[in-house]
């Protein structure tokens, strides 16, 4: 697609949304249900498009992390989207009594994502779904790493959807570029933190709004009251689900110093209860393209020229390739083993850059406060895990800390909480959306005031006086 044909349809959506600017829930909920039949009868397809973007990538996998997801938000969009669409009732101050006030929520008009490609399905059409819900037309721009997904996605959105309710665009870096640069009710971009800079940047010449879904370094902090087996499991899932291409995976463990040795032992036989195998494995996902992985194994380089003890975790090593090796083509030759890194030091890129890989840095340290110093002299993450069994040490870590979100004894789960918002703080993001949080990121709440017959504002108007003074003095009391 050239910028021309990409301006053409943004006019189209942008006409449609002022000339439809009353969009009735019955519309809204017809939208969404299109989508429903979109991935029940063609989630297959999509999946197995992922596949053939990926090289190795379970269909599976794509099911539980990208298709499951959308199908509970939509169920929990539709169960709730009629009281979330109506009018909102607020109190009226004394002062401007007997008046009425409310709050109505109307659609911002077209929307646009910028999707990644780490979850080509479902961070394209989650928001995507909520916009839908608000009332908005949507512009899709996949990622082009994940060129069989985006052709599918388009294929199939040109089916359900009319041209100036729900598009999906295809290109290269450069179209992305100008994509960013219409004027937008809304953006979303979800991606690394120096390209949301740069989508950012764009945006703000039209003075359009963003919602932007970053990364970052998000911690794991073990307490020594943990079960270790138990959260090695749970960090070995939360790391290595799509090969750590997960803007929310643990990016590093803080681990109480003196606990190395168990947490390799116990993290070790994590990888191997979930991934008997890597090469050939089909739940091991491929890293996505070989210049990914080169970056991974440069990384690695570097930790071990500077000192880190890198210890591999795959539990057939005979079977891979080294870590440090060359990088091959083909997708079972991306299939890197996990690896932990012990000695990494601030100074090394694996632990100033967000990892997006099977790479799992450790950290030891001897007091909590040194560890969320740690913590707090960083970028903020975009999640936190914490793991222990001691609930005054836990708080204290929530109270002392800021991140998007935090799953406590687990990893990744607090994405799945349709009620909770999802989302970034400082470098990691901003704005947050799931939920009635998403619907009201997608929405623009234009209050409204109805005054009364009996309305007694004539009390304020000037001349000023005796029965003015009477009336702020009978206020100041009532306050």
């Amino acid at each position: 697609m050239n910028t021309v044909d990409l301006q053409a349809l943004f006019e189209a959506q942008h006409q449609a949304s002022r000339a439809h600017v009353d969009v009735p829930l019955v519309v809204r909920r017809e939208r969404l249900l299109r989508m429903r039949k979109l991935l029940d009868e063609h989630g297959p397809t999509l999946a197995a498009a992922v596949q053939a973007d990926f090289g190795v990538r379970s269909p599976r996998l794509t099911e539980v992390a990208d298709l499951f997801v959308l199908r509970t938000l939509l169920a929990h969009t539709l169960r709730h989207l009629a009281r979330w669409s109506r009018p909102q009732k607020v109190r009226t101050p004394i002062f401007l009594q007997p008046a009425s006030a409310m709050i109505h929520r109307q659609p911002l008009g077209v929307v646009g994502v910028v999707a990644p490609w780490n979850y080509p399905v479902q961070l394209a059409l989650a928001p995507a779904i909520t916009a839908l819900a608000a009332g908005n037309r949507v512009m899709i721009k996949p990622s082009e790493l994940t060129p069989h997904t985006s052709a599918q996605m388009a294929l199939l959105v040109a089916q359900f959807f009319a041209p100036e309710e729900m598009c999906v665009v295809q290109g290269d870096a450069a179209l992305s570029s100008a994509f960013c640069t219409l004027p937008f009710d809304h953006l979303v971009f979800t991606g690394s933190t120096a390209v949301g800079r740069k989508v950012a940047q764009a945006a703000a010449a039209n003075l359009t709004p963003t919602t932007l879904e970053l990364g970052g370094k998000s911690p794991c902090i073990i307490d020594a009251s943990c079960d270790m087996q138990d959260a090695a499991l749970k960090i070995a899932h939360g790391k290595l689900l799509n090969a750590g291409q997960t803007c929310i995976a643990p990016d590093y463990v803080l681990l109480p110093r003196g606990h190395e040795a168990a947490f390799a032992e116990a993290f070790r036989a994590a990888v191997a209860k979930l991934f008997p195998r890597i090469a050939g494995n089909p739940d091991y996902a491929s890293i996505i393209s070989p210049r990914h992985l080169a970056r991974l194994r440069t990384m690695l380089q570097q930790a071990q020229t500077q000192g880190a003890e890198v210890q591999s975790m795959d539990p057939a090593p005979d079977a891979v390739p080294d870590p440090t090796a060359a990088v091959q083509e083909g997708g079972t030759s991306r299939q890197m083993a996990p690896v932990l890194v012990f000695g990494a030091t601030s100074g090394m890129q694996l632990m100033q850059e967000e990892i997006f890989g099977p790479i799992l840095p450790v950290v030891s340290y001897d007091r909590l406060d040194d560890a969320i110093t740690h913590i707090n002299t960083g970028p903020r993450p975009l999640a936190l895990y914490w793991f222990g069994g001691n609930d005054g040490v836990r708080d204290d870590v929530l109270r002392r800390t800021v991140s998007g979100g935090v799953t406590v004894n687990d990893t990744l789960m607090h994405i799945a909480h349709d009620n909770l918002p999802f989302g970034g703080v400082g470098d990691s993001g901003w704005g947050a959306y799931h939920g009635e949080q998403g619907f009201l990121r997608f929405c623009h709440q234009k209050s409204v005031l109805v005054q009364s017959r009996w309305a007694m504002g004539a009390l304020f108007y000037p001349p000023y006086g005796a029965r003015f003074d009477q009336v702020m003095g009978l206020l100041r009391r009532r306050l």
